[in-house]
């Protein structure tokens, strides 16, 4: 039997085949660090998780809502979105779905025709440029050459084409970390507008910043830039509800009439008891959200200067946010008498025990990405296991 096209176009997702591999690792008893998977290691706050049993309880979970999400849930969007950016949407302009990843999806799926082009600046988080072939567009990874892999209005107007629909930005990045300054967001918005492409923003990360680092919105920065926008973030991080799946997407009010629609043939409506849930998560007391950031920012301060000095890794810039490493490994896997990055990576899991996940699902082959979603004892081994593997291969090629 015959798979379409554009399915025969998808690869797996690299990072939950490397999370897949590692659990199942660990199931068979072997001591696997796990430093592949986007996943906060925090339970999620247990305000959100009474307010989600006590729904279970009143009898309101056990029933369909609006396709889009409960009007409660978008009216407190609508707030927490407003409180951290000082721009108003009204329900209309909001949508709730089943994670930011189907939020992502279905905004390609409204969007894109056959054999229109998305620009993905280098380096790009995984699922990205699949849904955009999921939805029989083209997908163009755009070299990047600002400071810290970010993208410049040049590189841009480089990989520009009249094909080209949207650009995907993602600011805090996974799967570097670098945060777009204000300046740096109103140049490429601008860009954006001026050549009539949508800019798709993925701010899933905008609540995990260190460092007193500084993280601006694409919307704040003027009208006509947050018009020609959809904002795409969720609870999964901020709130360590990774499992909770809920996402949502604010913009133009006919694309997320169209996303809805699309959403209501897919899914239906977002898991009942999750959009009560994301209700309490986003209008409650923020205090737990900021004790998970403080041990995310503890735990980037120790690692950095850790990976920094392992022999072949080049890492220059500092993460400012989300919760990744991703060193240049190239001098490492050659010292080490591998190939390529991913023998480097699947040697490192086989017989150092630790899960990294190979660059070239993010556009760059010589890089790692290495999640600190972890707690610092299992860091600081993983980091001692890389260490050695490393001299350890380095001796035995000298």
């Amino acid at each position: 039997m015959a798979l379409s096209k554009n399915v025969m176009k998808v690869q797996p997702s690299a990072t939950l085949a490397m999370s897949a591999k590692t659990k199942e690792m660990i199931a068979k008893g072997v001591d696997v660090i796990n430093l592949s998977i986007g996943e906060p290691d925090f339970v999620t706050p247990t305000y959100i998780q009474d307010a989600a049993i006590a729904a279970i309880h009143s009898g309101k979970t056990s029933f369909y809502t609006p396709a889009g999400g409960l009007p409660e849930l978008k009216t407190a969007i609508s707030q927490r979105i407003e409180a951290e950016t000082g721009v108003h949407y009204d329900n209309k302009q909001i949508i709730a779905t089943t994670g930011a990843k189907f939020a992502l999806y279905l905004i390609f799926q409204v969007i894109l025709n056959p054999g229109d082009e998305v620009l993905l600046p280098a380096p790009f988080w995984v699922s990205y440029a699949e849904q955009v072939n999921l939805a029989g567009g083209r997908p163009l990874a755009v070299k990047t050459t600002g400071m810290g892999h970010k993208v410049t209005v040049e590189d841009l107007e480089k990989a520009y084409s009249p094909k080209t629909q949207a650009v995907v930005l993602n600011s805090p990045q996974n799967p570097s970390g670098l945060i777009y300054t204000a300046a740096e967001l109103t140049a490429i918005g601008n860009w954006a507008v001026s050549h009539d492409v949508l800019l798709i923003s993925d701010e899933i990360y905008s609540n995990l910043v260190y460092n007193g680092n500084q993280f601006t919105s694409v919307v704040s920065l003027s009208d006509a830039i947050r018009k020609n926008t959809l904002l795409v973030t969720g609870v999964s991080k901020t709130y360590a509800m990774t499992g909770w799946r809920m996402g949502y997407v604010l913009g133009d009010a006919a694309i997320i009439k169209a996303m809805t629609t699309v959403a209501s043939h897919a899914t239906g409506n977002p898991t009942a008891v999750s959009q009560y849930a994301t209700i309490a998560a986003l209008s409650g007391e923020q205090t737990d959200a900021e004790t998970m950031r403080q041990a995310f920012e503890k735990r980037l301060n120790y690692l950095f200067p850790k990976i920094q000095s392992l022999p072949g890794f080049e890492l220059a810039d500092k993460p400012q946010g989300a919760f990744y490493l991703f060193p240049n490994v190239k001098r490492a896997v050659e010292l080490c008498g591998y190939s390529t990055t991913e023998d480097f990576v699947n040697a490192l899991l086989e017989e150092a025990y630790v899960a990294v996940v190979p660059g070239r699902a993010f556009g760059q082959p010589d890089h790692i990405r290495i999640s600190y979603a972890n707690d610092l004892d299992s860091l600081a081994e993983a980091y001692q296991r890389i260490a050695d593997f490393i001299q350890t291969k380095g001796n035995m090629e000298a």
